[in-house]
């Protein structure tokens, strides 16, 4: 579960932001808003027991800005994430230099959509991802797994340090994975948050960390796209 923390005074943005989030979050989560610092948010803040991902509007139509509320955030709370979106890229000196820890300054009218997108996916990619494929005595992590292919009627799993053996078919693996675990071969799965290139005329695929999968068919292309 990861919540979601929003700030901000136009209610418009807010369920611009919330249908992003919508977008881009597989996994469960849970999205409260504030228009500005109250009892409640105080409380929220207060409440460490759960790691969070904070989205301030640096300028509020309120005595406190989004700034002031990162600070009393990092007052109590050095996990949770601080996200800041704003209309004036001159902020960004302030931001910097006033709060501990900031994960990304994004301006509302420039590439906003994509630059939060991808912000928000490295976030969860980053601290909330734990899910885990679980078979017998091997766990691993799924954000771990860079593709599985079959090898003489066994599965083998590929991980950026290593390779593990499993008496599965295709089939029945995909019913362990989540969404993003897509079949590109007929005898192979691959992660597609770890796919930065695929080559469908040569048949392979480059994965984010340097290596080569060897089994990209057209036929399996709806699947990637």
């Amino acid at each position: 579960m990861v919540r979601f923390v929003i700030v901000d005074d136009d209610r418009d943005e807010i369920l611009h932001i919330k249908s992003l989030l919508d977008e881009v979050v597989t996994v469960d989560k849970e999205i409260v808003c504030f228009h500005k610092l109250n009892e409640n948010l105080k409380n929220e803040i207060k409440n460490t027991d759960v790691r969070k991902v904070y989205i301030l509007d640096i300028e509020l139509n309120d005595k406190v800005s989004g700034i002031n509320i990162a600070k009393l955030i990092r007052d109590v709370d050095y996990e949770s994430e601080i996200l800041f979106i704003t209309n004036h890229d001159s902020m960004f000196e302030s931001v910097h230099r006033g709060v501990y820890e900031v994960f990304d300054f994004i301006e509302k009218f420039h590439d906003f959509d994509k630059r939060f997108k991808k912000d928000i996916k490295a976030i969860i990619k980053r601290n909330f991802d734990n899910k885990m494929f679980n078979y017998k005595v091997l766990s691993i992590y799924y954000r771990e797994i860079m593709y599985i292919y079959t090898d003489d009627r066994k599965l083998i799993i590929v991980t950026s340090n290593n390779e593990y053996t499993v008496n599965m078919t295709i089939k029945e693996i995909l019913t362990m994975l989540d969404s993003r675990f897509r079949q590109c071969h007929k005898s192979c799965i691959v992660n597609t948050d770890h796919i930065e290139k695929k080559d469908y005329k040569n048949g392979y695929i480059i994965l984010n960390n340097g290596m080569k999968v060897d089994y990209l068919s057209k036929k399996f292309m709806k699947e990637l796209d």
